[in-house]
């Protein structure tokens, strides 16, 4: 069985970093860690090929190569993944297709002419995709029916499969599923309530792989709380602090974490110490009314601004997300957002509007009051900058300039570099440790176009922007006065250089949605 994995693209996010990436010598920020699980899930007998769209196209040989055709998406995915799949039906190959958009929306318009739905985990349900090709069966759907795998049983994904040259980081996974009941949150849905984990060997074994395939710098763990379980963490982490050390800190770790974390400070000196600098909270709102609402808890039990202190003295780099349109938010909700980030100096926060997405107890909840939203329109494609797809407690259009607003003054160049100027600050200069050799570094960039990147940073921000004397003040500043931080102050400085695309893209998305919704006004029907 010749298989090819097609991973279909990602439109411009926040996320994304694309220019950022780009002046780093890369293509794509992260590789497609669900496929290349897929790939060691399945009979190792069979042979693969892997494209992710996001580095190329897919060729006509490839094609014309594969018997099946495996795909997985999010739902920011989905324009490009029904793209794809008529790409793939064209070409006569069979279909199979899974991951969290179709396990959320397995009816969905873009799944049309799909042979085969592999829904929820793989570790369950490729088996039965495998039995039903052995089978002779040409079609069908396979789900869990609510079960979720063993994940000591998962195998080690085939990293060799990826143009791993063309990503700024590598993925890794130790978890899944999340403790907490937030209510517009799908990991819950997608993977349940009690986290469950791989061996501390396993993960360590899969670092091996990468590090005997050469891959040298930054890896995203990519749980989406990955301190759900701190018992089996904190036996990873002092597995992984010796095995860093061992090596000579080959790698730099970001991950996800809820904010719980400032309250436990052996286990920030754990992730410190294994070589973690980066680590995104959801943060969502300083409003506690809102948090409340939205079954947000634990933001309320300790100060916000008290637990980004306690995470950055650790050393450890704050990112944070946050987002408006809650029920009961009361107006001046993205003013209040843009004033704890700059009371905290969070440097990379991202700001998005609350979606319902399937199958959460936010969209049951709004389904039953009747207030989901049918929106037939190009912008339905999940990303931040999308209008909310439901009848929020207060204007719609309110909330859509808010998000203008506080986005626009978050990234205006000046502000950015007083924020991340002061954030180097306050990362403790002792504390805060690069663990990762220069030489590990070097060898990871594309070092001819890094080259070229960093210059071209220089000519952006040092020459051409106004804001050209803060950038050289606050970089001289810091080189004399925090040289241990300057890696991370670089890496802040470059990410502006995407923030400040996506600045315009925010703006023009959301003008345009709500032109397109004063003039179809009666469109907006209820779903």
């Amino acid at each position: 069985m010749r298989v090819l994995l097609v991973y279909p693209r990602f439109p411009k996010t926040f996320w994304s970093f694309d220019r950022a990436v780009e002046l780093m010598g890369h293509r794509v920020l992260l590789p497609p860690l669900g496929l290349i699980t897929v790939a060691a899930l399945l009979p190792q007998h069979w042979d693969f090929q892997l494209v992710d769209c996001n580095v190329r196209e897919v060729s006509e040989d490839e094609w014309a190569w594969a018997d099946l055709v495996i795909l997985s998406a999010m739902i920011v995915q989905k324009k490009d993944l029904a793209h794809q799949i008529g790409l793939a039906k064209r070409h006569k190959c069979h279909v199979a297709v899974g991951g969290p958009f179709a396990t959320s929306s397995p009816d969905a318009e873009e799944l049309k002419g799909v042979d085969y739905l592999v829904l929820d985990e793989g570790e369950i349900t490729l088996p039965m995709l495998v039995d039903a090709i052995d089978n002779g069966t040409l079609s069908g759907q396979f789900r869990a029916g609510g079960d979720k795998p063993d994940l000591t049983i998962s195998p080690i994904p085939r990293f060799d499969l990826l143009e791993r040259n063309a990503y700024a980081m590598m993925s890794v996974q130790f978890s899944r599923g999340c403790p907490f009941q937030c209510e517009f949150c799908d990991i819950i849905v997608l993977y349940g309530r009690k986290p469950r984990t791989k061996t501390p060997d396993q993960l360590i074994r899969e670092l091996e792989v990468l590090h005997a395939l050469n891959w040298r710098g930054e890896i995203f763990l990519v749980d989406d709380n990955f301190i759900g379980n701190k018992r089996n963490v904190k036996l990873l982490l002092s597995e992984l602090a010796t095995w860093q050390a061992r090596h000579s800190y080959p790698f730099s770790f970001t991950t996800e974490a809820s904010i719980d974390l400032a309250s436990d400070e052996a286990l920030m000196d754990q992730m410190v110490d294994s070589g973690f600098n980066r680590v995104f909270l959801g943060i969502e709102t300083p409003d506690t009314t809102s948090l409340t609402e939205a079954g947000k808890h634990q933001n309320t039990r300790t100060p916000l601004l008290e637990a980004v202190d306690a995470i950055t003295g650790k050393g450890l780099l704050v990112m944070a997300g946050f987002i408006l349109g809650f029920d009961g938010e009361r107006s001046g909700a993205g003013q209040r957002i843009v004033d704890f980030v700059n009371q905290s100096s969070i440097p990379v926060a991202m700001l998005g509007i609350l979606q319902a997405l399937p199958k959460t107890a936010l969209w049951n909840r709004l389904d039953a009051e009747k207030r989901l939203l049918k929106l037939d329109t190009e912008f339905e494609t999940g990303v931040q900058t999308n209008l909310l797809n439901f009848l929020p407690s207060r204007p719609m259009e309110e909330i859509a300039l808010e998000f203008i607003e506080a986005f626009d003054h978050l990234y205006e160049p000046c502000n950015y570099l007083k924020r991340i100027h002061q954030y180097s600050t306050l990362l403790d200069g002792q504390r805060y440790q690069p663990r990762i050799s220069l030489k590990s570094f070097l060898a990871h960039l594309n070092q001819p176009t890094a080259l070229t990147g960093v210059l071209t940073l220089f000519w952006n921000q040092g020459i051409l922007r106004k804001s050209r004397w803060l950038f050289w003040a606050y970089l001289i500043d810091t080189l004399l006065k925090r040289p241990q931080v300057l890696d991370q102050y670089l890496w802040m400085c470059l990410l502006n250089e995407h923030f400040l695309e996506y600045r315009t893209v925010v703006r023009e998305e959301v003008t345009n949605q709500l032109s397109w919704s004063r003039a179809h006004t009666n469109e907006l029907v209820r779903a």
